[in-house]
């Protein structure tokens, strides 16, 4: 939930994409207060000196956690580390069991070294690369096919990655559900289709979602 208060209040750097999301979706699952700090990045604010000094790789998202392990303020970066650091912090969606842990882990390092990059760099060669390069399309949306494929298999008899709902959940949601983007056809995945649908439900992923920079109003002049 978000705080305008300051005490305990964790600062999320985001923008919304589908890497912001999967913080915004923890910290409204977890009801944690936070505010967010909105790093455009089509501006270049993530290269700002002050971003840098929290995510040195100039990525969102990142966090800064006043209130960190050791009473002292703690900064954050890349969602995976920052998945497993909430949900230690507040003991929610990532158990303590380690047997738990390690699977939901597998899953995690799975999205952050396959899913989402191969998604990112998919997205980017099909809407933003200034020429077309039918190779990298192909090569790309190819690889988000096999890889949906997998997930796809692994959600057989299943309604979550890893047991309940968890982290590997929130991790993988956010670049799932913009498969059109990904020029794959849902039909083809059904487990997911049904796995995107019982998440999309949640409130909270919901208000995740929905997190957005204020529009700032003008007043025009007569």
């Amino acid at each position: 939930m978000q705080d305008d208060g300051l005490d305990e209040t964790i600062t999320l750097y985001f923008w919304s994409t589908p890497n912001g999301y999967k913080i915004s979706i923890m910290l409204e699952e977890l009801g944690a207060p936070y505010r967010a700090e909105f790093i455009d990045i089509n501006k270049g604010e993530q290269f700002a000196p002050e971003f840098l000094a929290v995510s040195p790789n100039n990525r969102i998202p990142a966090i800064v956690d006043p209130d960190g392990p050791d009473g002292q303020p703690l900064s954050l970066f890349e969602s995976g580390a920052i998945l497993q650091y909430l949900g230690r912090k507040f003991g929610a969606f990532y158990p303590s069991s380690e047997r738990a842990k390690a699977e939901i882990d597998q899953w995690v390092f799975w999205h952050v070294g396959g899913l989402g990059p191969m998604a990112g760099q998919c997205e980017h060669f099909r809407y933003s690369a200034p020429e077309k390069i039918p190779y990298a399309i192909n090569r790309y949306t190819k690889e988000v096919e096999r890889l949906f494929g997998i997930l796809e298999k692994r959600l057989q008899g299943r309604q979550y990655i890893a047991g309940a709902y968890s982290i590997a959940d929130i991790a993988n949601f956010t670049w799932t559900r913009v498969w059109p983007e990904l020029g794959q056809d849902i039909r083809k995945f059904p487990n997911i289709e049904g796995w995107l649908s019982r998440i999309a439900e949640r409130p909270s992923v919901a208000r995740g979602l929905a997190l957005r920079k204020p529009q700032v109003s003008r007043n025009k002049q007569a």
